[in-house]
């Protein structure tokens, strides 16, 4: 007689599913992984994008950072670029990515602290710009923040060609699931690619936009969500720079994305790899682009803000470095590893270092960076890889049946998918279908930590700086150069040439964003540009 099997525990459920819904089983064979993928470094780069990864290249440590001022967010970029990081993160605040100066009655206490070309000089003192690869988290306003960068760049005698970084200029996501917009979408799209045109000529090196599928992660979208929306997206913004003339082949190579990484560890690594072959096969299905650079998907990672727990905060740094772990072993090219408390508030200088150390202990100590691809032929990662993959190209397709995925978003196909997808997990956390370790199973008292708080002087000191601004400079050079930027927003020509020269006759953001709200008008939810 046959021994029965055990009942499941709560913690053994019947059946088990990764976070996006795939099911799982108990245990995985040879034929579930499928034909072997081709070797890192060629097409379709399931592997990765180089043949020895990060032997070749180790990813890059990048904290994002920005709070109270301009002076203090310096010193901080400073100090962790001291303690090993390799690259500045930016961090703006709600004013400056609503394109509000410090004194708009919008901004008030939320402090407006980059809103001129000053404030920038302030942000960058002392930073070479030439030995640092920077990230700047702007959308509406993005490309009146890179040339801030480029001018301050003039000023310490690097050239353009000399710069490098990524500004994330994701303007679509931001109507999907963030809501830091200004303008209408079609309007916005015409300032992204005329950055896109702008940076082929002065600032090659230079990663143009950041599609990002972490803030759509951050609202509740599940992984197979997160890459068939980003993916969807990506699409919009290469039919969009090819409409305005420009050659796929040529501003492809200078794209790049940003994605989440949570808690699913497996499939997270399936995640990535599959990103990469969806892009890869996009640039050569659907555009006929054969240029490897081009189809090379290169990202940005940072891990999941909303899997942090206020409760237990301690519990945080294990989530995070499990997380960073599996960006890691997924292939990312550059990744942040959120501070501990950060669901209290603003990272400590203690919480940070040790978000650095925990890349820097992955780096050096794990071995993990000496082999590419290293679950490459797990039997489950290789399935998971497939099945994410399939999912995100039928939703693809579903974008392209509605007209795209600017339609998606006017008619709220995507908001209405994500939200669905929110509520499913806090259902489940709330029945305790899904453990949360400290909120809804093993509870305890909380640990006490260091908050980091913002003086509310930062504010008043921010506006009176404002208005010295304004009174030393030139007006007349201020009001001619704004008077250009409305012409070339009334017209067809490319905007940044004549932003540049207003921002360089210190015109703040406000003003800028001011005039070109009376151009484009602003963007209402459920109104179509």
């Amino acid at each position: 007689m046959a021994t029965p099997a055990p009942k499941p525990t709560p913690d053994q459920p019947a059946e088990s599913t990764t976070d996006s819904g795939l099911p799982l089983k108990p245990v995985y064979r040879a034929h579930d992984a499928g034909p072997e993928a081709p070797e890192p470094g060629q097409y379709p780069f399931t592997r990765g994008i180089y043949p020895q990864m990060y032997r070749r290249r180790p990813w890059t440590i990048r904290q994002y950072a920005g709070f109270g001022s301009a002076a203090e967010t310096n010193r901080r970029f400073r100090y962790l670029l001291g303690q090993g990081q390799t690259g500045l993160s930016v961090a703006f605040d709600l004013p400056t990515q609503m394109g509000h100066d410090a004194d708009a009655v919008m901004a008030r206490g939320e402090v407006g602290k980059v809103g001129s070309l000053k404030d920038m000089e302030t942000l960058l003192a002392g930073i070479p710009l030439d030995q640092v690869s920077t990230s700047m988290t702007i959308n509406a306003p993005a490309a009146l923040l890179l040339l801030l960068y480029e001018l301050v760049a003039e000023q310490q005698g690097v050239a353009g060609n000399r710069l490098n970084g990524t500004v994330q200029n994701d303007i679509l996501k931001e109507y999907a699931a963030r809501g830091t917009y200004i303008f209408p979408p079609r309007p916005s799209m015409r300032l992204t690619t005329d950055l896109f045109a702008y940076c082929s000529q002065r600032l090659p090196s230079w990663n143009t936009i950041s599609i990002s599928g972490y803030h759509l992660r951050e609202a509740g979208a599940t992984a197979v969500q997160e890459l068939g929306f980003t993916m969807a997206h990506a699409v919009a913004y290469v039919d969009a720079a090819r409409a305005a003339g420009l050659e796929v082949a040529e501003f492809a190579p200078r794209l790049s994305f940003f994605f989440a990484v949570f808690s699913d560890f497996f499939e997270e690594v399936a995640k990535f790899r599959a990103a990469r072959t969806l892009w890869a096969r996009l640039m050569k299905d659907r555009y006929g682009v054969d240029d490897a650079r081009a189809q090379a998907l290169r990202f940005h990672t940072q891990t999941g803000g909303s899997t942090l727990t206020a409760q237990q905060p301690y519990n945080n740094i294990v989530r995070v470095a499990l997380q960073a772990m599996s960006a890691i072993l997924g292939g990312t090219q550059s990744l942040h590893a959120n501070s501990f408390d950060e669901a209290l508030g603003l990272p400590s200088e203690t919480a940070a270092t040790l978000s650095v150390r925990t890349q820097q202990i992955i780096a050096h100590e794990t071995n993990a960076a000496s082999v590419a691809d290293p679950l490459g032929g797990s039997y489950l990662v290789e399935a998971l890889t497939a099945e994410l993959e399939l999912g995100a190209r039928t939703l693809i397709e579903d974008v392209d049946r509605r007209g795209g995925a600017i339609e998606a978003i006017e008619t709220g196909f995507t908001q209405d998918s994500i939200q669905e997808s929110a509520y499913r997990f806090q259902q489940a956390v709330e029945e305790g279908r899904r453990v949360v370790v400290g909120v809804n199973r093993f509870t305890g008292d909380d640990e006490t930590v260091e908050i980091v708080k913002i003086s509310s002087h930062h504010e008043r000191e921010q506006v009176e700086a404002l208005q010295r601004l304004r009174a030393e400079r030139d007006p007349a050079r201020v009001e001619a150069a704004l008077a250009e930027v409305g012409k070339a927003a009334e017209g067809t020509e490319n905007l940044l040439p004549p932003m540049r020269e207003a921002l360089r006759a210190y015109a703040t953001i406000g003003e800028v964003c001011g005039l070109l709200r009376n151009v484009f008008g602003e963007y209402r939810p459920g109104t179509r540009s």
